[in-house]
């Protein structure tokens, strides 16, 4: 089975458990398709939507810094995980491509079109960079990434996609990466902070509604690729966000009560008027949960970089055996 058909199945299977479990949900990563990734740049650009600038900001200011630290005999691997149109990254590769340092990237994303188009830039603008962009998801891609062990590499993971997963689910992906790190590795990720409710319920349910449009697309998928008839427009996105706990959740909700027909499933899923599917979970924050974290998955936080508005954070971590 090649890749693309193992993901083909995968979702096929997520679709059937997600739909047929109460509540119902369906993970946000299958939002990304080409219509997908439009949508979310779209999101990134909205004012209300402070995640990209701040985080933009950090490597922006801290890209020397960060560049430094990697300035060894041999070179190194610069791996990232969700790797998107790699708007923030290319920062850092500048600043590596200016130093001279010697690196390979490999950027990794569950979008073929995001990797595609991301190699494709980077070879316009610096045809020499040896860029190895890989599709997959986080968890089935990181037992793949042990291959690369014959020299130091800079994990990333950026935009707080750690924040799509349970405390749970996050130490456990944090020692998953833990354990494919040498001594001399380091892991770069970046975490959104709990600030003001308001501002946290505006960036995920912005005015304009292309944020609607983007969590609907979960069910244009549906329609176009395992044959569906969800009625779109009669479910819209809600989000809710509790400041004790730092939990954002987004879930598409029915208007109006439907019956749905998903073909290539052969699945039939009723859905009452105001039930909903959960699609994502985006947790908030702060330095003493974060070391937590990392304690739990045997990593010790190196160091901190925050934005000039203090709304992010990017925290490099170490193995505490190293």
């Amino acid at each position: 089975m090649t890749k693309q058909e193992s993901f083909i199945q995968e979702f096929k299977d997520h679709v059937r458990e997600g739909l047929t479990s109460y509540p119902k949900y369906l993970s946000s990563k299958y939002i990304y398709d080409d219509r997908g990734d439009e949508l979310f740049q779209q999101i990134m650009n909205l004012p209300e939507y402070y995640l990209t600038n701040a985080e933009y900001n950090i490597i922006d200011k801290y890209k020397k810094d960060i560049s430094s630290k990697f300035e060894v005999n041999g070179g190194f691997d610069l791996i990232e995980l969700g790797a998107g149109d790699g708007k923030k990254t290319k920062l850092l590769l500048e600043q590596l491509h200016k130093d001279q340092v010697e690196f390979t990237y490999i950027p990794i994303d569950i979008s073929k079109h995001s990797i595609d188009e991301l190699t494709k830039s980077l070879k316009k603008k610096w045809p020499e960079m040896d860029v190895q962009g890989e599709q997959g998801l986080y968890f089935n891609v990181l037992k793949d990434l042990a291959r690369y062990n014959k020299r130091p590499k800079l994990i990333l993971v950026l935009g707080s996609n750690i924040g799509n997963l349970k405390h749970p689910e996050a130490i456990d992906f944090l020692n998953q990466i833990r354990e494919l790190m040498s001594p001399q590795d380091s892991l770069f990720m970046g975490f959104d902070q709990k600030k003001d409710p308001i501002v946290i319920q505006n960036a995920y349910a912005d005015k304009t509604g292309v944020t609607q449009e983007f969590n609907r697309n979960l069910l244009h998928r549906l329609n176009k690729e395992m044959s569906a008839d969800f009625p779109v427009n009669d479910f819209d996105h809600w989000e809710s966000y509790d400041p004790e706990t730092g939990t954002a959740k987004s879930f598409l909700l029915a208007t109006e009560p439907c019956k749905v027909h998903i073909k290539d499933l052969d699945l039939k899923v009723e859905f009452k008027k105001w039930e909903t599917i959960h699609t994502e979970v985006s947790q908030k924050y702060d330095d003493e949960v974060v070391d937590w974290l990392a304690s739990e998955a045997g990593l010790e936080i190196s160091s901190i970089y925050e934005d000039d508005q203090k709304l992010f954070k990017n925290y490099t971590f170490t193995s505490k055996n190293r």
